[in-house]
C-alpha cells in the first residue's frame, strides 16, 4: 500500500539549501556586525572607557599630574557620603526634580491642551515657548543673570511698579533655589510643551467626539480618554525631567557657582569645585561614579517600573 504520494526529497537537495542558509545568516551578520561596529567604538572609547578610568581613580588619592601611588580603596566614597554638602546638593537635585514634576510639567501639559486645539495663532505660540529651549544653558544663565541683579534688573524694576523692594534674588539663601528654578522651567518649558503636543496629536479625535455624543463633559473626556492616551507621553517627559535634575551643571555654574554658602549646590557645581579647582581627581571621580550610578539605577528601575508596558506595546505594534 502506497502511504505517500510525495517522494521523499533528495540528499543531495537538502544538502544544497542548508549550506545556501548558513552562507545568508553569516553575510546577516557580517552586515550587522558592519553598522554596529562604527558606533560601538565611538560608545566605548567616549562612554564605557572613561567610566572605567573614573572607577580606577575613584580608589587613589590622586591630583591628577603625578602617578597613582595613594591607594585608599573606598575610603574616597566613604568620605563622599559623609561629607554633608555632598548630601545638601543631593538634596538639591532631588529638590529640582519634584519642582519640575509638580509645577512645571502640568503647566505645560495645561498649555498643550490649549496651544495643541484649533487656537488662532497656535503655530506662533509653540514657536514662542519653544524658542528659550534652542538657546544654549551658558546664554541663559547670562541673560537671567542680569534679570536678577539687585540693581537695575529687570525683575526687581517689575516689582518695584508693585511697591515691593528689591530683592537679592542670587544672594539670598531662600529665593536663590526657586529664582534657578524659574530660569530652569523658562528655559525648559517649551520642550515639554512640544512633547505632550506631539502625543495629543497622535490621539484620535473621533474618541474624543464619541465620547462627548454620549454625554461626557469636557472635563471627564480629558480624565478617563485624553490623559490616559497620553500617558506614554507623560511618562516619558518625567523620566527625562528627573534625569535632567539630577544633572544640572551649566545654567547653575554661570549663575551662582552653587552659592552663596552652598544653598544651590548640586551634584555637578559639587564635582567641580571638590575634583576640579581643588586638583583632587580622585575624589572628583569618585563624585562622578555615583552621578552615573544614581542616573544609571534610576533609568534601569524607572524603565523596568514605568515604561515597561510603553517599551513593550512599541515592539508589538513594531512587529
Amino acid at each position: 500500500m502506497q502511504l505517500s504520494s510525495h517522494p521523499k526529497p533528495k540528499i543531495d537537495t537538502v544538502a544544497r539549501v542548508i549550506p545556501n542558509r548558513h552562507r545568508l545568516n553569516k553575510s546577516r551578520i557580517v552586515t550587522i556586525a558592519g553598522f554596529l561596529l562604527p558606533g560601538l567604538v565611538v560608545y566605548s572609547i567616549f562612554v564605557i572607557w572613561p567610566i572605567l578610568q573614573a572607577s580606577y581613580y575613584s580608589l587613589y588619592r590622586w591630583n591628577g599630574l603625578g602617578p597613582l601611588q595613594d591607594f585608599r580603596g573606598l575610603d574616597n566614597y566613604v568620605q563622599v557620603f559623609n561629607d554633608p554638602v555632598f548630601t545638601k546638593a543631593l538634596g538639591h537635585n532631588f529638590f529640582l526634580a519634584i519642582l519640575s514634576i509638580g509645577i512645571q510639567l502640568p503647566l505645560a501639559l495645561g498649555l498643550a491642551l490649549i496651544v495643541a486645539r484649533k487656537l488662532p495663532g497656535r503655530t506662533f505660540f509653540r514657536a514662542v515657548f519653544f524658542l528659550p529651549f534652542v538657546l544654549a544653558d551658558t546664554a541663559t544663565g547670562v541673560l537671567w543673570s542680569f534679570m536678577y541683579r539687585p540693581e537695575g534688573g529687570l525683575l526687581n524694576n517689575l516689582i518695584g511698579w508693585l511697591g515691593i523692594p528689591p530683592q537679592t534674588w542670587l544672594g539670598n539663601l531662600d529665593l536663590v533655589l526657586i529664582s534657578i528654578f524659574i530660569t530652569i522651567s523658562w528655559k525648559y518649558f517649551g520642550f515639554h510643551l512640544i512633547l505632550y503636543v506631539a502625543g495629543l496629536q497622535q490621539i484620535p479625535a473621533d474618541l474624543e467626539e464619541a465620547a462627548r455624543i454620549d454625554g461626557a463633559t469636557g472635563f471627564q473626556v480629558l480624565r478617563h480618554i485624553t490623559i490616559p492616551l497620553l500617558g506614554s507621553t507623560i511618562r516619558l517627559s518625567v523620566f527625562l525631567s528627573i534625569l535632567g535634575s539630577l544633572q544640572y551643571f551649566d545654567l547653575i555654574w554661570v549663575m551662582s557657582k552653587g552659592g552663596p554658602v552652598q544653598s544651590s549646590e548640586t551634584m555637578a557645581t559639587y564635582l567641580i569645585k571638590y575634583g576640579f579647582e581643588r586638583f583632587s581627581l580622585g575624589y572628583g571621580s569618585t563624585v562622578a561614579l555615583v552621578m552615573f550610578l544614581l542616573c544609571f539605577v534610576f533609568s534601569l528601575a524607572y524603565q523596568r517600573m514605568v515604561m515597561q508596558r510603553d517599551i513593550a506595546g512599541g515592539v508589538t505594534s513594531m512587529s
